[in-house]
């Protein structure tokens, strides 16, 4: 081990260079292709990247101007505040932090080499970049009235919270349930997770054998869109391959199944497109020549619709395939799918989701969850539809790209009911209870469960001739019909304004149907998979479940995509937080906050209005000093996380 305190990351090339500025990143990585791309600067990282750079001996760094070029996250900028911090005791001459611009989530100067990014645009970055000065600290902290900073008011919430509540396990069919606690017991992940991950293997199995019908005209699929938001780490990877491991079996073996029927339509096709080429061969010799074309035209447009189909391929499971890449396979390949993914910021960051397609894209995702008919068109390659397709989300993603997404699409991913459509869980984290297990010698849980889904993909599936699937109708008894109507008119009658679901219409507006599509996979599981109709007791279990996930969409949006009367505080403060930590301050005049705060808020009156909600809510304090308006952040709000 390297002994501490640590030496910098090329400490030869700095001691050897007494013109340059020096570069300091997070990570070797990012220094060696910064290097390599020749950018301007002397590059070097602290041994162990963002982890306890005050191991590091920075007195090398003295009388130096410092580049802190940080990463695209919370670490790179707690990495970059304490380094700034190091470098000043160091007796830095300058020091500035540089994020780099457009840079995705976790990005640093790797991806932004890899968008375009040149050593003459990396220069004129360190120019712009915000210097950070030294603060001398007193004893503790202590406010801008010199009064201690404990004699603040305990900050009021911006929001009311909405508590988490139990994930309703007993509301699952027993065979279900009791695979879902073994996999719980051994992998430690949370519940809902768990659960989720279950369901997801359940849809994408059962969904082309099984549409439900509501009422009279109300009629679609049953295949889940699941969408948990969770750091990564809580083991949702392991967690899916559990409950999937009979969909990959059936990949496998219709994959293996289908070689035959594929070598056949390699020799058909190479035949085919031999004989077309010798037509068009000959088309060109007679057109040189002056000879009559229009026998061979004919030959040609003949032979054109004799083109060889390729066999369909079962095939369920998809990586983290693009939206058009997901159309493309249920349109020509098969009419099925499933994307199971703890990466999910890959979908909601892709280029597919990039602003001059996300409307595009999530139409299509929308028009998939209904079983619509989509049309893609395309000006330089084969233009198909998709029709009769079923799809099944079962994806992870952490909040802050998610949050991401929402700002980048312009409000689309709610306007066009794209999110209504999932079932969201926020499951608290287990990460730091999780002892050591062994694995157990046994699972019959989860091999009756595995065995109960290997039996659905055992039935037989054809699609028509167009590749669309024409599902069985299952429809409601009754007495679930009557509970199903109970559920959704209890939920309508909470979307009024200043209702208890205002904030999540659009949510709320499609978990009725949500709760219909659960029941009948429940039922096609629990009925040796025969055409029954659904029972009042697995309509009322899968209205519990439909509402815990209606509660945790309300809990998540309720604090982190925050209703509008609190939009411009909460980011207000959110910068006022990252801005004092930075620079190790407390206190900000509203002058700067106007030139380099969030936009929207850079004029008086919208300022002034988030400022007075903060301070009303002891979350900060406002006060005229000389001829400006100094606001004064609540100290305890920078020790401990944001509580948004």
């Amino acid at each position: 081990h390297a002994p501490k305190p640590r030496p910098l990351y090329r400490l030869r090339a700095i001691l050897a260079d007494t013109g340059s500025s020096i570069v300091l990143h997070e990570g070797e990585k990012a220094c060696e292709a910064a290097v390599k791309a020749d950018l301007p600067g002397i590059h070097t990282t602290t041994l162990g990247g963002a982890s306890n750079p005050k191991h590091t001996d920075f007195s090398p760094l003295k009388s130096w101007g410092v580049v802190i070029c940080r990463d695209n996250d919370e670490p790179g900028e707690a990495y970059s505040t304490e380094a700034a911090r190091l470098c000043h005791e160091a007796g830095a001459k300058s020091v500035k932090v540089l994020l780099l611009p457009g840079l995705p989530p976790k990005g640093d100067v790797v991806e932004w080499l890899q968008a375009g990014g040149t050593p003459e645009q990396f220069a004129a970055l360190i120019e712009q970049a915000e210097p950070v000065h030294a603060t001398h600290h007193e004893a503790g902290p202590v406010s801008v009235s010199g009064l201690p900073a404990d004699t603040w008011p305990e900050p009021l919430p911006l929001v009311s919270k909405v508590e988490a509540v139990p994930y309703p396990l007993d509301a699952l069919p027993n065979k279900i349930r009791s695979a879902v606690e073994e996999v719980r017991d051994f992998t430690q992940a949370p519940i809902a997770l768990v659960a989720s991950s279950a369901l997801a293997s359940l849809s994408a199995s059962a969904q082309v054998h099984i549409d439900v019908k509501r009422a009279d005209r109300l009629e679609g699929p049953t295949g889940l869109f699941i969408l948990s938001i969770a750091d990564s780490g809580e083991r949702k990877s392991t967690v899916d391959s559990f409950f999937s491991g009979p969909l990959r079996n059936y990949d496998r073996d219709e994959a293996e199944k289908a070689k035959p029927a594929l070598r056949l339509h390699a020799a058909r096709y190479a035949a085919w497109n031999a004989e077309r080429e010798g037509i068009l061969i000959a088309i060109k010799q007679a057109a040189k020549t002056g000879k009559s074309l229009e026998d061979l035209k004919s030959k040609l447009s003949g032979i054109e619709s004799q083109q060889p189909v390729p066999p369909r391929v079962p095939r369920i499971l998809h990586g983290d395939d693009t939206p058009e890449a997901l159309s493309y396979a249920l349109a020509k390949h098969w009419p099925s799918a499933s994307v199971m993914t703890a990466e999910a910021g890959t979908l909601f960051g892709s280029h597919g989701m990039s602003a001059d397609s996300v409307m595009r894209n999530l139409a299509l995702l929308n028009t998939l969850w209904d079983g619509g008919t989509h049309q893609v068109g395309r000006r330089t390659s084969e233009t198909y539809t998709v029709r009769g397709a079923r799809l099944t989300l079962g994806l992870q993603v952490q909040a802050a790209t998610l949050r991401t997404f929402l700002e980048r699409s312009g409000g689309l991913a709610r306007g066009t009911g794209f999110l209504a459509r999932f079932l969201i869980a926020w499951p608290e984290s287990t990460q730091g209870s999780r002892t050591f297990k062994e694995s157990p010698a046994a699972w019959p849980a989860l091999d009756a469960f595995h065995r109960r889904i290997s039996e659905i993909l055992d039935i037989p599936v054809t699609p028509d001739s167009e590749g669309a699937l024409t599902p069985t109708i299952v429809e409601l008894e009754p007495e679930a019909k009557a509970a199903w109507v109970t559920f959704h008119d209890a939920i309508e009658e909470k979307l009024k304004t200043g209702g208890e679901l205002c904030d999540v219409r659009d949510m709320a507006s499609k978990i009725a149907d949500n709760a219909a599509r659960i029941a009948a996979l429940f039922q096609y599981f629990c009925s040796n998979f025969s055409s029954s109709n659904v029972t009042f007791g697995q309509m009322e279990a899968s209205c519990r479940i439909a509402a815990w996930y209606l509660h945790e969409a309300r809990r998540f949006f309720s604090e982190l995509a925050l209703p509008p009367e609190f939009a411009w505080p909460a980011r207000l403060e959110t910068w006022l937080i990252k801005y004092c930590q930075k620079q190790t301050v407390t206190r900000i005049k509203t002058g700067v906050v106007q030139q380099y705060g969030p936009g929207g808020l850079r004029t008086k009156a919208p300022l002034m209005a988030a400022v007075k909600q903060l301070e009303n809510l002891h979350r900060i304090r406002v006060h005229e000093e000389g001829a400006g308006t100094i606001i004064e952040l609540n100290p305890s709000l920078l020790s401990r996380k944001e509580d948004l």
